[in-house]
């Protein structure tokens, strides 16, 4: 991990339209860094997400990727710093197998995975490949939904609220998962819901309420600050 974030978020201000609802929103993440984005509903999570992506009607403030300025660069441009999004409506293509939407992104940087190496990871799609998306679970969408950004070359990957919905033995899956990208070098920032899914993983917790961060800790901090991390999360 460096000293220099890989991606830095400075005083974001950020508009669907008319409607502002990002409120100087400052985020760093460190190379190797797993970072989690926590809140309620509405908060501003996924918009500040988007907001790195450029999916704003309008953004003001700073975003600095591997020390590049994003805030004026076109949405288009942004994915070939090297991002990866994956997000919670996960937008696997239902006419498509599994192998054909893994092999659909185009790639964005070097050093992507190939369709083989996917498949060691999530062995459920080998056996899944020939299936259209309209078969797979809701579990199996979710694993290739995250399995089709590491085709790309992405060293940065958004995952929005991978775990929702998703069954016990499926969510731990995808916990390990987090564990194997990390050690792999990945930068992630993971917006999630379950709290209980997040503690284990992330380096560090960024909650975000009323489109602003009310609170940053640390992995180690979290038992210490529980009744703080309560009163915003509820958990």
């Amino acid at each position: 991990m460096t000293d220099s974030p890989f991606l830095s978020i400075q005083n974001l201000h950020g508009w669907y339209g008319e409607s502002h609802v990002l409120h100087g929103v400052d985020v760093k993440v460190h190379e190797g860094e797993v970072v989690s984005l926590l809140g309620r509903n509405g908060a501003g999570r996924t918009s500040t997400l988007r907001a790195i992506l450029g999916l704003l009607s309008r953004r003001e403030g700073s975003i600095r990727i591997a020390g590049k300025e994003t805030i004026s660069m076109a949405p288009y441009r942004i994915p070939r710093l090297g991002i990866g999004y994956c997000p919670e409506e996960r937008g696997i293509f239902a006419s498509l197998t599994t192998e054909e939407n893994l092999e659909l992104p185009p790639r964005v940087a070097e050093g992507g995975m190939s369709v083989e190496e996917i498949y060691r990871i999530f062995p459920n799609l080998a056996e899944r490949r020939s299936s259209p998306g309209t078969k797979l679970s809701g579990g199996e969408q979710q694993m290739l939904a995250i399995a089709r950004i590491l085709r790309t070359g992405a060293k940065l990957l958004l995952l929005d609220e991978i775990s929702e919905g998703l069954a016990p033995v499926i969510v731990q899956k995808l916990a390990d998962t987090i564990r194997f990208l990390k050690g792999r070098g990945y930068t992630i920032v993971m917006v999630e819901q379950n709290f209980r899914f997040a503690a284990p993983l992330a380096d560090r917790f960024y909650v975000i309420e009323h489109g602003s961060v009310a609170m940053e800790l640390k992995q180690a901090e979290l038992e210490a600050r529980q009744e703080e991390l309560a009163r915003f999360l509820g958990v």
